[in-house]
């Protein structure tokens, strides 16, 4: 699993856009609402972000792969580089996460996005 290959995975969806917080992670997020977050380390350690309700205890349950810190709540996982998730797998979950995000926006904000 390639954490960089990911990173570009969330640059090219529609809307993302992508700054630092908290000084040591890169946030990608869609319409203002973060949809997946690493580390700025070069290669990166990890990724969080969210997923689907049914999914979080299945993907909770896989080695390398465990509820986000402080976001879990909101069903979130981190990812590490010990999980068993191959790159199209990874692409697939950063790609429903972004879904999930952009869903809850208000319809005038996807309109903007989409155009």
């Amino acid at each position: 699993m390639d954490f960089e290959a990911a990173k570009d995975v969330c640059r090219s969806l529609p809307g993302c856009t992508e700054d630092t917080k908290w000084d040591n992670d890169t946030v990608f997020s869609v319409g203002g609402k973060m949809f997946a977050i690493t580390n700025k380390e070069a290669p990166a350690l990890g990724f969080s972000f969210k997923v689907d309700d049914e999914r979080f205890l299945e993907l909770t349950d896989r080695p390398g792969i465990i509820p986000a810190p402080y976001l879990a709540r909101a069903k979130w996982v981190y990812v590490n580089g010990e999980a068993q998730l191959d790159d199209a797998e990874l692409a697939a979950l950063l790609r429903r996460s972004h879904e999930l995000v952009f869903a809850k926006l208000t319809r005038k904000l996807q309109r903007e996005i989409a155009d």
